[in-house]
């Protein structure tokens, strides 16, 4: 005797995905059990409702295009996009979908993938960024400034790049220890990072060298400004466990496209001016160095 196979909705309420079905405008006709789960609503809250008012808003589009996809005759198996939980949260999801134009239905597996997303940016956020300054590495320094150079060159708006290496840092490592160099080093991204324009960016390159990148900067005058006040801000005195201590900043500045018009040559050039700088300022003395602290303590 053939065992009688139980209706396919309980079977698909054991399944821990959400399983949707929705009709060509994407109203529900139903959910499984794992859908509540997933996201909040129990099936008689959305059955006859669309599924595109539950998606987050900066992903409505992409999910409208991606369904019309579907439904054009292309299965999807790994989209990403993001829903509204029932409490206002947002969900990751990993969709696999298809189109049944024999009954006008859409068929979607969700999958929730918050916590993966979750690590996949840790993972990004790790990949592009120093891990003691928070700040952008040699690696998303490079991106950035291939976009910003195609921007430029598409555009006509200025681009600049600073190029900055710190003044006798090596005395704070000898008299504090590599935890004080730590602490003035973060302290020296902020203090970047405060004095330059929304949207421009700044790298850590090097152990005590820093990179700028100044998107729209018109000419060298207005670069050489903005490296001005970012000397400025870095020369104010750092507390240091054992007294105050202040450093000097030597910058380079190359502009494109006069000084190069790919982010190699860019950079090389930054970096010679700053070797340029280092050399024709004059080094301050201890005496001179204790009197500017003192003067502003």
């Amino acid at each position: 005797m053939i065992p009688k196979l139980p209706p396919l909705a309980e079977v698909l309420d054991l399944v821990p995905d959400a399983v949707c079905v929705v009709d060509a405008e994407g109203h529900f006709l139903y959910v499984n059990g794992c859908f509540e789960e997933i996201f909040g609503y129990a099936p008689g809250e959305v059955l006859g409702q669309r599924i595109f008012d539950l998606i987050h808003p900066d992903d409505r589009a992409a999910t409208m295009q991606q369904a019309q996809q579907v439904m054009d005759g292309t299965p999807q198996r790994h989209f990403r996009n993001r829903y509204v939980h029932k409490d206002g949260h947002s969900v990751d999801i990993q969709w696999s979908a298809r189109w049944l134009p024999d009954y006008g239905v859409r068929i979607g597996v969700a999958h929730e993938v918050t916590e993966l997303r979750r690590t996949e940016r840790e993972l990004e956020h790790r990949a592009s960024h120093d891990p003691l300054t928070g700040l952008s590495n040699r690696h998303q320094l490079q991106c950035e400034l291939q976009y910003a150079i195609a921007h430029a060159a598409q555009t006509g708006d200025g681009l600049a790049v600073l190029y900055l290496d710190l003044d006798d840092f090596k005395e704070v490592n000898d008299r504090g220890g590599h935890d004080a160099g730590d602490r003035l080093l973060c302290e020296v991204a902020q203090r970047l990072q405060q004095g330059l324009r929304q949207g421009d960016l700044v790298a850590r390159v090097g152990g005590d060298e820093f990179v700028a990148l100044l998107s729209g900067c018109r000419d060298i005058e207005a670069a050489r400004t903005v490296a001005d006040g970012l000397r400025a801000r870095l020369s104010l005195p750092y507390i240091l466990p054992d007294g105050l201590f202040q450093l000097d900043a030597s910058v380079g500045i190359a502009c494109f496209p006069t000084d190069g018009s790919n982010p190699g040559t860019l950079l090389a050039y930054a970096d010679r001016a700053m070797y340029v700088d280092k050399r024709q300022r004059p080094r301050r003395g201890d005496a001179d160095l204790k009197r500017d602290i003192a003067s502003d303590a």
